[in-house]
């Protein structure tokens, strides 16, 4: 029987999370144009044969088919009206495949509209994230995993959401070059989180393992009592023709667990491009490794 959520990533020892949803539904058989989401209506044996996929390969724990669940995201393909029930089935898939033993956290990412722009309020976007975190809650996750955001506003939004929950709430933003998308450091972002309450802090996407160490530390200097949770891409993408290549083998990945490791990261997993392979590599790295941050 899995211990609660926070009690497991803060005991010092190393947790492996999974690796990339959208990448595997692709290899499946999902189309561009596609609404990830969808399949768990109407592919779920498939869905949940994914997260399974990641438990054998060694993952912990297992996010669920939902990244794109926020009920303005999911607007987009007509299937506003089932932002509910799309993630409280997403959340009882993967419950399904964790069984007792392993933690499903529900993934949530950004709804697409800009707040600065005008494009939707703030009480709307608040309102569809509810939703999203209500329909995740009530399907059985261990925790809510805000993810690959770039503004503090809508990410905000989205924590106030979640703590209307009392399920342990992860944070992480992409950083490129030093910055996220809307300009936001690695230290004020690490800044905001403690502010608004955070319990795991973290970054995804954008880079492979070996581009996160220095974000890590930046992290880390803020927040030294924190967890952080790292979801890396299979390196940076390369498009070959019409299809992007990430190029970076397990071995890769693997070579850089006890660098990031000792950058603070205590969750390692994998973002786009990753595969069970990756998970089963990164976890073989860090079967002798305990987190280095005093949690």
């Amino acid at each position: 029987m899995r211990k609660p959520f926070l009690e497991a990533v803060r005991s010092n020892k190393t947790l492996v999370s999974d690796g990339a949803w959208g990448t595997f539904l692709q290899a499946e058989g999902m189309q561009s144009g596609d609404c990830p989401e969808e399949w768990n209506l109407s592919h779920p044996e498939m869905v949940e044969s994914i997260a399974l996929r990641y438990i054998e390969a060694g993952s912990d724990m297992i996010e669920t088919n939902t990244f794109g669940g926020s009920r303005h995201k999911l607007a987009l393909y007509d299937l506003g009206d089932k932002t509910y029930t799309l993630n409280k089935i997403g959340a009882e898939l993967s419950r399904k495949a964790a069984g007792d033993d392993h933690w499903v956290i529900g993934s949530i990412g950004p709804s697409g509209a800009m707040l600065m722009m005008e494009e939707v309020t703030e009480e709307e976007l608040y309102e569809d994230f509810l939703l999203q975190v209500k329909g995740l809650a009530e399907g059985g996750v261990d925790a809510l995993c805000i993810e690959t955001f770039s503004a503090l506003d809508e990410a905000e939004l989205v924590i106030r959401a979640a703590k209307t929950t009392d399920l342990p709430i992860i944070c992480t933003f992409t950083f490129e070059n030093g910055f996220s998308m809307m300009g936001v450091t690695p230290e004020a972002y690490a800044e905001k989180m403690l502010e608004l309450g955070v319990d795991v802090l973290g970054t995804n996407c954008g880079n492979g393992l070996s581009g996160m160490v220095e974000i890590i530390k930046a992290i880390h200097a803020v927040a030294p009592d924190h967890p952080i949770l790292i979801h890396a891409n299979a390196g940076l993408p390369i498009l070959q023709g019409t299809e992007t290549i990430y190029p970076e083998t397990p071995k890769d990945m693997s070579a850089f667990v006890p660098e990031i490791l000792q950058a603070g990261a205590c969750i390692i997993g994998g973002c786009c491009g990753t595969t069970p392979e990756h998970i089963k590599a990164i976890k073989k790295a860090v079967a002798s490794h305990t987190c280095p941050a005093k949690l």
